[in-house]
């Protein structure tokens, strides 16, 4: 187990070791690499649930595409059968219903074909040194997934060079979320050197505002350099609880704004504009660390450290909570 600072729900620091759970009976329901249902007239999602000092806090309505319900809609796209392994993976082959297209472009507005290209060379080929540093963090949290969770979720998978650390454990499953679908054959790569059957690897073109899987379906999700650029992310965090199953683990590493009155929180000021349009929406200036604290987990473990490979792109928070 890692030697992580606790925090419960109210953010303040109190260790705590939670009770692993393993229900191996529990029903699952995964997305078999949709095609998605046109269910019927949008309907309003508020974001009004969002906590006063979230950085994503606008005072707006979204109009989120109905599916009928979430259950209806996952029912009618899901496998008719509750066991793995699922499908191998070929989202790019995918024309998805014109409902999910608004949802997805609603949360993430179509980028330019060369730039989502770009993006998915420069993130499989361009971070060595940054994931070399990050290892050590990312070895312990992991750590925590072996005999644990067998069905797991990445959101904003990209290249998919997370799946090192536990693509090869007997049996996992997962399924890969992330908007650009240039991602899909480089997670399929590193899926196959990671030694993970792509029988067993699920690459889908989704938004972690709105997982396409069904509620308690899975025994972890992972997400690490995600919440920086999602557009909502308490409401990304509210849909990682409703997929995990109870006693299900999150796992993540996400960069945060630096304390106030110090320069590297000013430099971060200055150039949050710029790098939310070279880095596909990423944001240095959030307060991640509350998000997670406060979105209803039973207890989270987080660490801070800072990455000499990232520069003002620091601190780093990484740990696990749990459901």
């Amino acid at each position: 187990m890692m030697n992580l600072r606790s925090l419960p729900a109210t953010a303040s620091f109190v260790s705590s070791t939670p009770k692993a759970t393993n229900d191996a009976t529990h029903n699952h329901k995964y997305l078999k690499l949709p095609k998605l249902i046109n269910s019927g007239a949008p309907s309003k999602l508020t974001t009004e649930f969002l906590s006063p000092d979230s950085p994503d806090r606008t005072g707006t309505t979204i109009t989120k595409p109905c599916f009928c319900g979430r259950r209806r809609f996952i029912e009618a796209a899901t496998l008719g059968t509750t066991r793995f392994p699922i499908q191998p993976a070929r989202a790019s082959n995918l024309e998805p219903d014109s409902d999910y297209k608004v949802l997805l472009n609603k949360f993430h507005p179509p980028r330019p074909d060369w730039y989502e290209e770009l993006y998915a060379w420069v993130l499989n080929s361009a971070t060595k040194s940054y994931e070399a540093e990050v290892a050590k963090y990312k070895s312990q949290i992991f750590s925590n997934l072996k005999g644990k969770a067998n069905r797991i979720l990445e959101i904003g998978i990209g290249p998919g060079l997370n799946l090192s650390y536990y693509g090869s454990d007997p049996g996992v499953q997962v399924v890969g979320i992330d908007p650009n679908l240039k991602m899909e054959k480089y997670a399929q790569s590193s899926a196959e050197s990671a030694g993970l059957p792509l029988s067993n690897f699920e690459f889908i073109q989704a938004v972690g505002e709105s997982i396409p899987l069904s509620d308690a379906s899975v025994d972890a999700v992972v997400g690490t350099l995600v919440l920086c650029s999602v557009k909502y992310v308490d409401l990304t965090l509210k849909e990682v609880m409703r997929v995990l199953r109870p006693g299900g683990l999150y796992v993540f590493v996400e960069h945060v704004a630096e304390k106030d009155g110090t320069f590297l929180k000013f430099l971060q000021r200055v150039l949050d504009p710029l790098q939310q349009t070279v880095a596909d929406g990423c944001h240095l200036s959030r307060e991640t660390g509350n998000n997670i604290s406060s979105a209803g987990f039973s207890n989270v473990e987080l660490e801070v450290a800072y990455l000499s490979n990232a520069s003002f792109v620091n601190p780093h928070i990484y740990g696990i909570a749990y459901k």
